[in-house]
This record gives C-alpha cells, structure tokens and sequence, in this order.
C-alpha cells in the first residue's frame, strides 16, 4: 500500500518576497530599518503601514536595491524573491526578474505623451509588435482615462491621472511584484478609492503580488490580504488584514478612534509613552 505524500505546511511553501532581519543605514552612520522581516505570498497584496519616517519607502527601495542612489546599504540580513536571494542584484536585474516599484510621488515624464510614458515600461524587456500593443490595451481596460488621455501630455493630466500612468508604466514591464509607495498621496478620497479597487481588480485577475506602503491605514487594509505596522524602523505588529482593521489600537493611534468614541490629537500621541503592543 502507498502512502500518500504529505500536504505541505505553511513553512514548506517559498514566499513570492522575503525580507529577513535586515538593516538599513544611510551615510555609513544613520540607522534606519533595525531587523525589519516580512513576506508577501504568491498573489496577495500586502500593507506596509506606518506614519511618515516609520522607514516605509526605505523598505521597499532596499527591496529594489535603489538605496545607493541615496547613500544608503542593506548592512544586515537577506532579501529573496522566489527562493532567490537579490540583495546583492542591480535593480535592471530584478525588473528582468518581475520585480516593479512605483516611486512615491508618481514621477511621469511630463513631457511625454500618457502613452509615450505607459511604452517607457516595456524598454527594460525590449518588447515589440503585437505583444507591445497587446500590453498597452490591457492598461487601458484597467485604466480607461488613460485611453481618453493617451495623447495629452503627462504634465497636464490630473494627480490620479498620474498615479494611473505610474501604475499602468510598470504594468508594461509584465511584473509578479509590485512595490506601490504611497499611492493615496496628495489625492482626493474618491480617487484614491477608484485606484485602489483597480490595483485590487489588477491582483485578483492577473494575479500581481503587491506590497503597498501607505499611511492611509484603513484605505490600505480594505484591500490587502495582511498587513504589518512600522514604526521607528522596526515592524511592532503584524497579522491578517481585517484583524488589523479591528484593531482598537490601529484605530486608535491612526485614526484617533477608540472604543470611547474620537479623540483629540493630543490624547492619541500619548501612545508613544504606552506602546501597548509591544507589552
């Protein structure tokens, strides 16, 4: 009789990212990330969540080795993508891997035309012909406005344009993970809305892992799988992302909520001195 081959655990499974134990310093001496680890499964979006300089965009160009650009170095653990370890790649040669980031602040070439900026996204993999065309009408079934927009150039479009254009460019170099840096930034709440849902529609049909760092918690939550909390550079909680949602202390230290109703900014910064989650 044969035995039937074991189901693997959760531990036997490779994470489409892992980020283990690492440190990052600026200018040899400025310590930012102090033993930051997470993971993002295959095909789920995952929040990195915290107030501006908890070390969320320090994380993720430490992801796509962009931290020489600014003096800075991983000093400490390992990054892998696919069992693969990259922290030692250039960042041509994780873009080759599938490996996209979207730069906080959007950064389209304003020059250019909607679409001359969405084809810079294919340069890397030297895509041509049908395929190309291919690519450039399924960012434009997920991004409609950018269709109607395809000849305005890129500076006169809207900031959500711009975010769609940011977006829609690293869709064109055919990623397995994209790393989104504060998406919601200097946008209106109802687009901000309308462009998470399309990275969602985006993760639940072409099956792109996501690791989004954003400091609008709840907009984050709603639309990723889990979610972990930097602050000061180091991650103080983790978990599923309804759970965090729920969280009394998420709520209240993000969005001034508790149980006992709104409170006053003043009594929310008092959970520097608390830190209850790390009691």
């Amino acid at each position: 009789m044969t035995t039937p081959p074991a189901t693997p655990s959760r531990t036997d499974v490779v994470p489409h990212l892992l980020v283990n134990n690492i440190e990052v310093v600026y200018d040899h001496v400025i310590l930012v990330l102090k033993g930051v680890s997470l993971e993002v499964p295959t095909g789920k979006m995952v929040a990195l969540l915290g107030a501006n300089g908890a070390g969320k965009s320090t994380t993720l160009k430490a992801i796509s080795n962009l931290l020489k650009a600014e003096r800075g170095a991983v000093t400490k653990g390992t990054i892998e993508y696919r069992g693969q370890r990259v922290d030692r790649l250039g960042t041509d040669d994780l873009v080759g891997l599938g490996v996209c980031q979207v730069m906080e602040g959007r950064h389209c070439f304003p020059h250019l035309t909607v679409e001359e900026n969405l084809l810079t996204g294919a340069f890397a993999r030297r895509a041509s012909g049908k395929g190309l065309k291919d690519d450039l009408n399924k960012v434009y079934h997920y991004f409609p406005r950018l269709k109607q927009r395809r000849s305005s150039q890129a500076g006169y479009t809207s900031g959500g344009e711009q975010q769609m254009i940011a977006v829609g460019r690293a869709l064109m170099a055919a990623p397995s993970l994209v790393l989104l840096d504060e998406p919601s930034m200097g946008l209106a709440p109802q687009v901000v809305e309308e462009i998470f849902e399309i990275v969602r529609d985006l993760n639940a049909r072409e099956r792109v892992s996501f690791l989004i760092a954003e400091q609008n918690t709840m907009a984050a939550l709603r639309v990723s799988d889990y979610g972990y909390i930097l602050e000061n550079g180091r991650v103080v909680m983790d978990g599923e992302a309804n759970a965090l949602a729920g969280n009394e202390d998420v709520k209240e230290f993000y969005l001034g909520l508790s149980a006992a109703g709104r409170k006053s900014f003043r009594d929310v910064k008092h959970y520097r001195r608390r830190k209850r989650w790390l009691t």
